[in-house]
C-alpha cells in the first residue's frame, strides 16, 4: 500500500471484493486499484435467531456471485469481510456480537470456503479507522485515535504509524470508565453518556419528552431548552475526557470523529477542543477534525485488509 495521493494500489493490481457487516446494514462493492468502488450495494445485515454467522456468510456469497456475473469485466481474486464486536484478525474469529449474536464464529475459514476466494477478516471500525489513517483526514501522522460515535462508540489506535489490536480489544473506548452526571462521584462508562444514542435517551429521562435523536436534542439546545444544553455539554465533557486519556497515554496527534454524531460538524468540535484544551497540561494538543471518507469508509478499509493480504501472498511465492 502506499500513502501517495490517497491511491489505494497500483493499475496494474487486480480488484478485490470488499464486504462492510454493520449492526443494522452491511455494503458491498468491488474495489478498484484506484480505490473507486463499482457496484455499491446497501442493505439490510441478514439477522437468524440460530445463526447469524451462517447467515451473512450465505449473504455475501449470493452477493459474490452477483458480482461475477453483473461485472465480468472487473475481476476480483481476493475478498475484505470487516464486522462489528469484539474480533480475533489473526484468528478469523467474530469473538462476540452480543447484538448479532454470533460467539467464536470462525467468519475468514468460512468465507474463504464458502467465495472460493482468500478472505481478509477484521473490525469493522478498525478497518474505517484505517481507511482514515491512510486517506482520511489522519493521513500523514503517526499517531491517532479515530473515534465513531453513533448509537455506540467504538474507535481505532494507531500508535507510531500502527493500529493497536490487543487481541481484538484495543479501541473499545465506549467501555471507557468517564464521571457519571448523574451520580456525583461515580463512574459510568463513555457511549452511556457520550453516544449519539445516549444523548438522545439522557434527554428523554430528563424531561419524560421524546425526541428523534441526538440532533434534535442540538437543535433544542441552540434554542435555549437548558436540559437540552447540560446534557450536550455533559456528552462533550465525557468524550472530552476519554480523548486526553488517549493524549496522555498515547501521544495522539490526530482524533478524528466520525460516525452520526459528527454530523453536528463544529457545535460538537468546538466545544469538545475547548473542553480537551482545559484537561490537558504539558501534553502536544491533538488536531480534533472530522472523518472525510464518510459512510464508506468501512468498505475501503475491508478492501484494504483484502489488498495486504494479496500483497503478503504474491510476496510469498516470490519467496519461494
Amino acid at each position: 500500500m502506499n500513502h501517495d495521493g490517497g491511491r489505494f494500489g497500483a493499475e496494474s493490481q487486480p480488484a478485490v471484493l470488499a464486504f462492510d457487516v454493520g449492526g443494522t446494514d452491511m455494503k458491498a462493492g468491488i474495489v478498484l486499484p484506484s480505490g473507486r468502488i463499482i457496484g455499491l450495494q446497501r442493505l439490510a445485515t441478514p439477522k437468524h435467531p440460530e445463526g447469524t454467522g451462517e447467515a451473512v456468510i450465505q449473504k455475501i456469497t449470493e452477493l459474490a456471485a452477483d458480482f461475477r456475473y453483473r461485472y465480468a469485466d472487473h475481476p476480483f481474486n481476493a475478498a475484505g469481510l470487516i464486522v462489528p464486536g469484539l474480533v480475533d484478525e489473526v484468528t478469523g474469529t467474530g469473538i462476540l456480537s452480543a447484538n448479532l449474536g454470533w460467539k467464536d464464529f470462525p467468519f475468514a475459514a468460512r468465507a474463504q470456503a464458502a467465495l472460493g476466494l482468500p478472505v481478509a477478516f477484521g473490525h469493522d471500525v478498525g478497518a474505517a479507522g484505517e481507511a482514515e489513517f491512510r486517506f482520511g483526514a489522519a493521513r500523514g501522522t503517526a499517531d491517532a485515535v479515530v473515534l465513531v460515535i453513533g448509537t455506540g462508540i467504538a474507535g481505532a489506535v494507531f500508535s507510531d504509524g500502527r493500529r493497536l489490536t490487543g487481541g481484538g480489544y484495543a479501541g473499545e473506548l465506549g467501555h471507557a470508565p468517564v464521571p457519571d452526571p448523574d451520580r456525583p462521584g461515580s463512574t459510568t462508562i463513555l457511549e452511556a453518556v457520550g453516544s449519539a444514542g445516549a444523548v438522545a435517551a439522557r434527554y428523554t429521562a430528563a424531561t419524560g419528552r421524546s425526541v428523534a435523536g441526538a440532533q434534535q436534542v442540538l437543535a433544542l439546545a441552540s434554542a435555549g431548552d437548558p436540559d437540552a444544553g447540560r446534557v450536550w455539554n455533559e456528552a462533550i465533557d465525557a468524550l472530552a475526557f476519554s480523548i486526553v486519556h488517549c493524549v496522555s497515554i498515547l501521544g495522539s496527534q490526530t482524533i478524528v470523529i466520525g460516525g452520526g454524531l459528527s454530523q453536528a460538524g463544529e457545535a460538537l468540535l468546538g466545544p469538545l477542543r475547548t473542553r480537551v484544551e482545559e484537561l490537558l497540561t504539558i501534553h502536544r494538543r491533538p488536531l480534533i477534525a472530522p472523518a472525510t471518507l464518510g459512510q464508506n469508509a468501512g468498505l475501503i478499509g475491508s478492501a484494504l485488509k483484502a489488498r495486504e493480504l494479496l500483497d503478503t501472498i504474491e510476496s510469498d511465492i516470490e519467496a519461494q
